[in-house]
């Protein structure tokens, strides 16, 4: 009877020990990113708009560059200012690596965002980050495309007004394909990190 007893035990040992064993084997591959990976996604798959001297850009224009695509506005009181600072403070943080990511900021508000106005808000945060701007119909296509909402609320007449919209940030990897979503509130030091993993991949 204690035989028994003791063959049981341990087999229950042996299987309770497979089952362990089964889930490491199956169990599904840790990420290395601190972002949302979206590898596959269809967003983000054309950009065509232009930049503070007028030039035409699109994400070709960068191929063989990790690019981080920030949506927002000059006038944004909190969060804008949050995402480039961030987005500018991971950069360093790759030293020389840095020169192979590029970030593009494009306006929700092309109406009050001019060309000039880029030009002096954008590069503020980190010299070569680039703002972008077009038509509110060109502009509206790009934040389609990037599944990104965008509403600009109006005050009265005379008025300053403010733009609601997603503050999520996007990565491309260096063959121009979406890779990852990064919260607004993710440390430069895990976006340093996703980045330098897309940049070595």
């Amino acid at each position: 009877m204690i035989a028994r007893r003791a063959i049981a035990a341990l087999m229950v040992s042996v299987a309770a020990l497979l089952l362990a064993g089964c889930d490491k084997l199956f169990a599904p591959a840790k990420s290395p990113f601190q972002g949302v990976d979206v590898t596959g996604s269809d967003m983000g798959r054309e950009l065509r708009l232009r930049d503070a001297t007028g030039r035409e850009r699109s994400l070709t224009d960068f191929r063989g560059k990790v690019v981080v695509v920030a949506f927002g506005y000059t006038h944004c009181p909190d969060v804008c200012p949050m995402t480039l600072s961030n987005l500018a403070s991971a950069r360093k943080k790759l030293g020389a690596d840095g020169k192979d990511v590029q970030v593009l900021f494009v306006t929700v508000d092309p109406k009050r965002d001019k060309p000039e106005l880029l030009a002096q808000y954008v590069p503020a945060f980190d010299p070569t980050f680039i703002g972008l701007t077009g038509t509110p119909e060109e502009v509206a296509k790009v934040t389609k495309d990037f599944h990104v909402y965008a509403n600009a609320r109006e005050g009265k007449p005379g008025e300053d007004y403010t733009v609601d919209h997603s503050a999520q940030s996007f990565a491309l990897d260096r063959q121009g394909s979406m890779r990852l979503v990064f919260a607004p509130d993710l440390a430069p030091e895990a976006i340093a990190s996703d980045l330098r993993v897309l940049l070595n991949g």
